[in-house]
C-alpha cells in the first residue's frame, strides 16, 4: 500500500509541475505584453471594430470561401483523373499538380494579376461563323479580385487534388469490385461506398487548407485588394500606428481561424460517429 501511494503520489507530481511551470510562463508572456505600452492597447481598441478592418475580414472571409470552392471543384476533378488510368486525363492532371505546387503562391497571383502583358486581348467565338463574338482587353477581365482569385484557388486545386486523391486510395479496390459484382453503377458504388469511407481521411487536411487559405489572403494586399491586412496597412501608413494596427489583424486572423478549427472538429466528429 505504501509504494503503491508513493508510486501515485510520484505520477501526480510529474503531471501538475509541467502545468505549474506552463501556466507560469503563460502568466509571464501574458503579463509582459499586456503592460507593454508600445503595443498601444487603446489604440487596438479603437480601430479593432472600425469599419474599414471590418470590410477587409469581410472580403478575407468573401476570398477563402471562393478559392476554397474552386480549389475542392478542381480538386475532385484531377484526382478522378488521375485515378482514371487514362493517360489522356492523368497525365495532365500530374502535369498541373506538379506546376502549381511547385512554384509560391505569390509568383502565382502576380503572374495571373500582369497576364495582360502576355495576351493583351482577349478574343472568343465560334470557328468560321462568328470568330470574335466576344473581344475586348484582359485588363478588363483581370481585376485585382478575379487574379486573387485565379491565383489562390489555382493553387489550391493543385493541393486538394493530392488530398482528394489519398482518400480515395485509402479505400481497397476490392470494395469497388464487390460492388460492381452487385450490379451497382459508378456514380452509386463512389455515392455510397468509396467516398463515406474516404471522408475521414480527407477532411481533416482540408480544415488545415481552410485556415491556411485564411492567412494565405493576405498576399493579395500587394495587388491592392483591400482584405483585412490591406486595410489595416491603409490605416497605418496614414496614422503611423502600424503595431496597434498588426494586432488588429492578428486578432481577427486568429479569431477567424479558430472559428474554422472548431467547425472542422464539430465535422470530423460527426462524420466519425456516421462512420462507427
Amino acid at each position: 500500500m505504501i509504494a503503491a501511494s508513493r508510486h501515485g503520489g510520484g505520477v501526480v507530481l510529474l503531471r501538475t509541475v509541467p502545468l505549474v511551470f506552463m501556466a507560469l510562463i503563460t502568466l509571464v508572456v501574458f503579463r509582459s505584453v499586456w503592460l507593454n505600452p508600445n503595443f498601444q492597447w487603446t489604440v487596438v481598441g479603437q480601430y479593432l471594430f472600425s469599419p474599414i478592418i471590418l470590410r477587409g475580414l469581410g472580403m478575407t472571409c468573401l476570398l477563402t470561401v471562393l478559392t476554397m470552392v474552386a480549389g475542392i471543384v478542381i480538386g475532385v476533378l484531377l484526382a478522378f483523373s488521375q485515378i482514371s488510368g487514362v493517360l489522356a486525363l492523368s497525365a495532365p492532371a500530374r502535369a498541373y499538380v506538379w506546376v502549381f505546387r511547385g512554384t509560391p503562391q505569390l509568383v502565382q497571383l502576380l503572374f495571373w494579376y500582369n497576364l495582360a502583358a502576355l495576351y493583351p486581348q482577349y478574343s472568343l467565338g465560334i470557328p468560321f461563323l462568328a470568330p470574335h463574338l466576344l473581344h475586348g482587353s484582359v485588363n478588363d477581365l483581370i481585376t485585382p479580385m478575379s487574379a486573387a482569385v485565379l491565383g489562390l484557388g489555382l493553387n489550391e486545386g493543385a493541393y486538394m487534388t493530392e488530398i482528394v486523391r489519398s482518400g480515395l486510395a485509402s479505400v481497397g479496390r476490392g470494395q469497388m469490385e464487390a460492388a460492381r459484382a452487385l450490379g451497382l453503377g459508378p456514380f452509386r458504388i463512389m455515392r455510397r461506398i468509396i467516398m463515406p469511407q474516404a471522408m475521414p481521411v480527407i477532411l481533416p487536411p482540408t480544415g488545415n487548407q481552410v485556415a491556411g487559405m485564411l492567412k494565405a489572403t493576405s498576399l493579395v494586399s500587394v495587388i491592392a485588394l483591400t482584405d483585412l491586412l490591406y486595410a489595416a496597412q491603409s490605416v497605418y501608413s496614414r496614422n503611423y500606428q502600424t503595431i496597434p494596427l498588426l494586432v488588429v489583424a492578428c486578432i481577427w486572423y486568429l479569431t477567424a481561424t479558430t472559428v474554422v478549427s472548431c467547425m472542422q472538429r464539430a465535422l470530423e466528429t460527426r462524420v466519425g460517429r456516421h462512420k462507427r
